[in-house]
């Protein structure tokens, strides 16, 4: 492979990167530091007669990768061995000043036909913002570069999952899921005010929210899926709902068959970590036809309720519906309707409230090999 090289001024870059570089449609990609001043590149000599790239576009956008392309001169095409494309980070106002910030990314690849694709985990990230400008180059003999001035600075994002990955994490967490235990109820455990506030402002319904951004970062849920939290896990001595709960103090409690039956629909909505040794999976509950359901059957992979790994709903010979839940993962099961206190019961627990337990905006472990795909985190 073929590495471009950028002046006798220029060290050679030692990102941990360079060895993953390879099998992408961007031929020679190399990564390395973009200094702010123009002046930057020594060995690098500006020529007028390189075309700017113009109209720059962006399409074909996943959670990783991009396709991008640009009108230009044609007389000058010929001229043209390579592309600079200068990736950045939008700036969040946000963020922390004393945080160290992101290494800006320059991308030097060769000049092929456009779109180009532009594909790397390491430095895409899903649901990010960027910025990209670029450069067009030619080779000289020394070895040194000819370059045009920088075009306009475009701006996109990345995408979330798509359900090629989400299959990937599905996968993963199946690994470790571990036996089936039975069950009887769904659970939620909140303060005394929000019980409060459920009974005299929400005609005694608790109503469907958006999802918080805990777990995978492109998780398609995250933001997105409106729905109520609740959780099954039960105790292995006790086959009870543990009396401990990071969430608050009082519980609601529902029979299984009133949230979870055959006319109701179940996804796989996330798998993760909060660097413990404790992994999540989230599933979604949706009855059939529901908005929920719509925007489930777009977005993640359903899964057979008598039959998957992780929460199964079977019907007796009596008749009886029988409710079981994987032992080895703590399940966060979003139902996506309202939901009356008058199906259920709501009672004090005598545990204590675990803050430490909390995974409300939880941030992924991205360097735990359990749970994480090979895209961004």
């Amino acid at each position: 492979m073929e590495v471009p090289r950028m002046g006798h001024s220029i060290s050679s870059p030692t990102s941990p990167c360079e060895d993953m570089i390879k099998n992408l449609s961007l031929e020679a990609i190399r990564l390395c530091d973009r200094e702010e001043n123009k002046s930057q590149d020594s060995g690098i000599a500006e020529m007028e007669e390189l075309p700017v790239p113009q109209h720059i576009k962006i399409s074909n956008i996943t959670c990783d990768s991009f396709k991008i392309c640009w009108d230009m001169d044609a007389r000058a095409k010929e001229r043209i061995t390579h592309y600079f494309l200068d990736l950045n980070k939008k700036e969040n106002k946000n963020s922390n000043k004393f945080k160290h910030k992101d290494v800006p990314t320059k991308l030097v690849a060769k000049a092929v036909p456009l779109p180009m694709t532009v594909r790397g985990h390491w430095f895409l990230s899903p649901r990010t913002e960027y910025t990209v400008a670029v450069q067009t180059a030619s080779k000289q003999s020394d070895g040194d570069y000819a370059v045009s001035e920088w075009s306009e600075i475009i701006e996109f994002c990345t995408a979330d999952y798509s359900s090629v990955h989400l299959t990937q994490l599905l996968e993963k967490a199946e690994a470790i899921a571990g036996r089936m235990l039975r069950f009887s109820v769904f659970y939620r455990n909140q303060h005394k005010e929000y019980f409060d506030h459920v009974r005299e402002a929400q005609d005694n319904r608790m109503l469907p929210a958006a999802k918080d951004n805990s777990g995978s970062h492109g998780s398609p849920i995250s933001g997105k899926l409106h729905g109520i939290f609740f959780s099954c896990n039960t105790e292995f001595n006790t086959g009870k709902p543990a009396q401990d709960s990071p969430y608050g103090r009082y519980r609601f409690e529902v029979s299984a068959e009133e949230l979870f039956n055959p006319k109701t629909n179940l996804y796989f909505g996330d798998f993760y970590c909060m660097y413990t040794a404790y992994h999540y999976v989230i599933l979604v509950i949706a009855p059939e036809g529901s908005d929920g359901d719509d925007f489930c059957k777009q977005r993640l992979p359903a899964l057979d309720l008598a039959d998957n790994r992780f929460l199964t709903c079977t019907e007796g010979e009596d008749g009886r519906l029988a409710f079981h839940h994987a032992q080895d993962v703590i399940l966060e099961i979003v139902y996506t309707e309202p939901v009356d206190v008058a199906q259920g019961h709501l009672a004090e627990i005598s545990g204590h409230q675990l803050m430490s337990m909390s995974t409300v905006n939880a941030k992924k472990d991205p360097s735990c090999k359990t749970c994480n795909i090979s895209v961004g985190r």
